[in-house]
């Protein structure tokens, strides 16, 4: 999904996709989106297609993910966005965090969750 551009800074958004219980959604749901500084609430679920994502056995980042029966693909704004965007843009000097080895910080999640 095109992302809306910030001076020479453009690009898709990326995302994380997690197979959730079916049962499970609507906690998700009601967990991640008490939390918008961190991902927060899903901005897909069940329908890939209409974030533009094709095919889920093959992944522009990662591994991909088996969607058990009973399960239901739900997508979250990803932290590699920015990494994306980079590529995208080809700053001359730019300082993000690699897939796997996240931003640590010194706020406490108490301070994150709305």
């Amino acid at each position: 999904m095109p992302l809306e551009s910030a001076g020479q800074f453009s690009g898709n958004m990326v995302v994380s996709m997690r197979p959730i219980p079916a049962s499970q959604v609507t906690k998700a749901v009601q967990v991640t989106s008490r939390v918008p500084s961190v991902h927060g609430a899903p901005i897909q679920i069940g329908h890939p297609e209409e974030i533009g994502i094709t095919h889920l056995d093959s992944p522009d980042f990662g591994d991909a993910v088996t969607i058990k029966e009973g399960e239901i693909p739900v997508f979250w704004a990803c932290g590699v966005t920015p990494q994306a965007v980079v590529m995208n843009t080809m700053p001359h000097l730019a300082i993000t965090h690699a897939p796997g080895h996240m931003l640590v910080t010194d706020l406490a999640n108490r301070e994150l969750i709305i």
